[in-house]
């Protein structure tokens, strides 16, 4: 046996004792069959993930707040990050497969717009009038890997990671998450799917439990950080939380994140299934709705939320015209269509190309475009 082999051997080794409910390589399906190396498939993943361009604009996009003067705001990156470490940490005591949590947490939010949820919103609404489809970001992510990113060629992932990034919706709480068995083809019908019916998108259940550890991770990730920014933001204070949800969960990130693991770990170990108690569930459920109330739907106001709706319109309409007349100049082209292969540029809708520009920009060139063309 040659020292590669052994190496190749090293990376399997682990999982000759992971529960019987884990997601093991062997069970990997990639989307296109391709020779294997020393990784194991959902390592190799987690690679590909980490070195694309899609994953490199976290760093500029929003969480909840855009375009404001604190350091310690978080950006898409920090959440993405929290989500793979608190799957992981799941993971770990349940004794399930950490590689296929980790890529499926950091690919998760690949598709998220600049503005975060709100820009995502706008973007929606221009993609149902334009193409009669819906755009939500958990569907985009997984088409940024499939087909966007690598320069039209996609990185060409596992199903397991893709249907787990497809699956992920933190915005759907249940007390209970069971996973559902796919076939590759059953992925690619939901995936399709979902651009007719955006509120399905939502309730698709991941294949894997890892997929299920990863789509309450992204809750928990959020929830507790979200409320930490907005009081480094002045915005709120700790004392506005409910106190029949602070005696079960605790009152700040650290507090809730780790009530909620440790409920987690109690109710899912050995089990084929993710859950969490009653208690914590609808105290979480009631937290997550108190968010909304007091702090997500206050992250913009009615006049900033209008000016950048508009002016994703105006640049939509900007970048479309630009592919119409073949205007080579426009940025469209330089930083994006002149890099996409043939396949891309030739069987993509160009509606569906401005999208893709669109949901892939960071804040601030969003905000350097919509200045530009705004009168």
């Amino acid at each position: 046996m040659t020292n590669i082999e052994k190496a190749k051997n090293n990376f399997l080794e682990k999982e000759n004792y992971l529960s019987k409910y884990a997601s093991t390589s062997s069970k990997a399906i990639r989307l296109v069959e391709e020779s294997s190396d020393i990784r194991t498939p959902y390592f190799r993943d987690i690679d590909r993930i980490i070195h694309s361009l899609s994953y490199t604009r976290y760093i500029g996009k929003t969480q909840v707040y855009s375009f404001k003067d604190n350091d310690h705001i978080s950006k898409r990156m920090i959440h993405v990050q929290l989500v793979s470490k608190i799957s992981r940490t799941i993971c770990r005591a349940l004794n399930l497969n950490e590689d296929l949590c980790e890529a499926i947490a950091l690919g998760h939010d690949i598709g998220h717009t600049p503005l975060g949820h709100s820009g995502e919103a706008m973007l929606n609404d221009i993609s149902q009038k334009e193409l009669g489809e819906a755009f939500s970001h958990n569907v985009q992510s997984v088409r940024e890997l499939m087909y966007v990113d690598n320069n039209g060629k996609g990185i060409n992932l596992t199903i397991q990671v893709l249907d787990g990034i497809f699956c992920h919706n933190g915005e759907m709480l249940c007390e209970i998450y069971k996973p559902m068995k796919k076939t590759k083809e059953d992925f690619l019908t939901e995936y399709r799917k979902s651009y007719k019916n955006i509120k399905a998108s939502k309730k698709y259940t991941p294949m894997t439990l890892e997929g299920c550890i990863v789509r309450i991770s992204d809750i928990v990730a959020y929830i507790g950080r979200d409320i930490e920014d907005a009081i480094n933001l002045g915005t709120f204070k700790r004392e506005y939380m409910p106190k029949d949800i602070t005696s079960i969960l605790g009152s700040t990130n650290k507090e809730i994140v780790n009530t909620i693991i440790l409920d987690i770990i109690e109710n899912s170990i050995n089990k084929p299934y993710i859950k969490m108690s009653k208690e914590v569930f609808n105290a979480l459920l009631k937290l997550k709705k108190f968010n909304y109330k007091e702090i997500y739907s206050k992250s913009l106001t009615k006049e900033e939320y209008n000016y950048y709706k508009n002016g994703m319109e105006i640049i939509y309409n900007v970048y479309l015209n630009a592919i119409k007349n073949n205007d080579k100049k426009n940025i469209i082209y330089k930083i994006f269509l002149n890099n996409q292969n043939k396949n891309y540029n030739d069987n993509t809708n160009d509606k569906r190309k401005v999208i893709d520009f669109i949901s892939g920009m960071t804040d601030n060139m969003f905000l350097k475009e919509i200045k530009k063309y705004q009168k």
